[in-house]
C-alpha cells in the first residue's frame, strides 16, 4: 500500500485520536518495575507486554526465553523490516514510588518513560495504525522484537538479534531521540576490558623488596593504555574502576582495572583490541591478563544515512517537522543490526531528555507525529 499525502494527514490524525489509549498503555508499562538483570522482574514484564500487543495487534507475540531472561517476537510474514524495542530499564525497585507515572503540562515522567518504553509503545501503536488502514495484509513484512536485556549489554539477546534482522533491508530502532529529536545515525562501538595484574605479596614494613607491587604496575599500565586514545578518531579509551591491594601493611599481589574504549569504526575497534591483548608489564616479573573485548561494534553513519534521507522525505512530504541527524557516542542494539550490514536508523523514540537520570522525561506534543513517521516509513519500507 503507497501512502499518499493524504492517507499521511489521516494516520496523522489517528494517531492524534489514540494519543489518550497511548497514554494509558504507557502508565500501564511504566507501572510495573523491570530492572534489568532482575529476571523474574523481566519474566512478569513480558508477560504484561505480550497482553498489551495481543490487544492492540490482534495476535500474540511469541515469548523466547534464552538464559532467563524472556524476550519477545513477533513476525508478519517474511520479514523485511525488523523493529527493535526493549523493555527492561536501568531503574532499581522502589523508583516508581519515588518517581510515579505523571503526565503534567505536557511533560511525561517515571522510570523507564524516556528509555524506552515509549518507544516500546510507540512501535506497537504505529503499528496497530497500519492494521487500522489496511488490515493484517499491511503488516507482512514486519518484525518486531522486544528485548529484555539491552541495558545489561544484550548478552542473551545479541545472537536473536542479528538471527532476527539478518536479510532485512532495514532496523528502525525505537530507542529514544537524541537532543531535540534528532535521530540517530551513528553510535560509536564499545569495548569493555579488565586488566589484572598479579604480583607477590610481602610486608610492606619488613621486607617490601620481596614483593612484586601490583598498584606500582597498574599505574605503568593505566599510562600505557589511555596513550591507545586517538581523539581525532573519535576514539576514547578510558581506565575506569581499579583496585589494588588487601591490607596497608602488605604490598599488592593482585590489582584490576576496567577499561571502556568507544570507537567510531571497526578498523579503530580493531587496532585498540590488538593493542589492549598486547599489553607489556614494566616490572618484567609481573603478570598482566586482560579480559573482555569488542561488546557493541560500531553503527556507522554509511549505513544510516540513506534511511534517514527517506525519513526526512516523507516527513517534510507530510508536515512531520523538520528531522536532524547526530552521531553519539552510547550504543544501542542498533549496533549490532548496523554490524551485520542492515541498513539500520535510531533514536525514533520518545522526546524528550534524562536518559539513566531522576530527571528523565518525555514530551508529550511529539508523540502522534513521531509515531506517524515511524508508520509511514515502516509502511514504505515493507512495500
Amino acid at each position: 500500500m503507497t501512502i499518499t499525502s493524504g492517507q499521511t494527514l489521516s494516520i496523522l490524525g489517528q494517531s492524534q485520536e489514540r494519543l489518550p489509549l497511548f497514554l494509558a498503555d504507557l502508565e500501564r508499562v511504566v507501572g510495573h518495575e523491570s530492572p534489568t538483570g532482575d529476571y523474574p522482574a523481566i519474566a512478569t514484564s513480558a508477560v504484561l507486554v505480550a497482553d498489551l500487543i495481543e490487544e492492540r495487534l490482534g495476535v500474540r507475540p511469541e515469548t523466547v526465553d534464552i538464559d532467563g531472561c524472556h524476550h519477545l517476537r513477533l513476525r508478519f510474514g517474511t520479514p523485511k523490516v525488523t523493529i527493535l524495542t526493549h523493555h527492561d530499564t536501568v531503574w532499581p525497585h522502589g523508583t516508581l514510588a519515588e518517581i510515579p507515572f505523571s503526565n503534567t503540562d505536557g511533560v511525561i515522567r517515571g522510570p523507564g518513560c524516556f528509555d524506552m518504553k515509549l518507544g516500546l509503545i510507540q512501535a506497537i501503536h504505529a503499528l496497530a495504525l497500519l492494521r487500522e488502514r489496511g488490515g493484517d495484509v499491511a503488516l507482512d513484512g514486519i518484525n518486531l522484537l522486544v528485548t529484555g536485556d539491552e541495558e545489561s549489554g544484550s548478552i542473551t539477546s545479541r545472537a536473536l538479534i542479528e538471527d532476527e534482522a539478518r536479510g532485512s533491508v532495514a532496523a528502525l530502532v525505537l530507542e529514544a531521540a537524541a537532543d531535540d529529536g534528532a535521530l540517530k545515525v551513528e553510535r560509536k562501538g564499545v569495548s569493555i576490558y579488565k586488566v589484572s595484574i598479579h604480583g607477590r605479596a610481602s610486608h610492606a614494613g619488613l621486607e617490601p623488596e620481596k614483593g612484586i607491587n601490583a598498584g606500582v604496575e597498574l599505574a605503568h599500565q593505566i599510562l600505557a593504555i589511555q596513550t591507545l586514545a586517538d581523539p581525532a578518531l573519535g576514539t576514547s579509551v578510558t581506565p575506569t574502576t581499579l583496585s589494588a591491594g588487601t591490607t596497608t601493611n602488605t604490598v599488592p599481589a593482585l590489582a584490576t582495572l576496567d577499561v571502556d574504549v568507544r570507537v567510531r569504526s571497526g578498523a579503530e575497534q580493531e587496532r585498540v583490541d590488538l593493542a589492549m591483548r598486547s599489553l607489556l608489564a614494566n616490572n618484567p616479573e609481573a603478570i598482566i591478563t586482560v579480559n573482555g573485548g569488542p561488546n557493541r561494534p560500531p553503527m556507522e553513519r554509511s549505513g544510516a544515512m540513506g534511511l534517514f534521507a527517506r525519513a526526512e522525505r516523507i516527513a517534510s512530504r507530510d508536515g512531520l517537522g523538520e528531522l536532524t541527524a547526530v552521531a553519539v557516542g552510547g550504543a544501542s542494539d542498533g549496533n549490532f543490526t548496523a554490524g551485520i550490514g542492515v541498513p539500520t536508523l535510531d533514536g525514533l523514540g520518545a522526546v524528550g531528555a534524562g536518559a539513566h537520570a531522576r530527571h528523565e522525561h518525555a514530551l508529550l506534543a511529539f508523540i502522534p507525529g513521531r509515531t506517524a513517521l515511524v508508520a509511514a516509513l515502516i509502511e514504505e519500507l515493507s512495500a
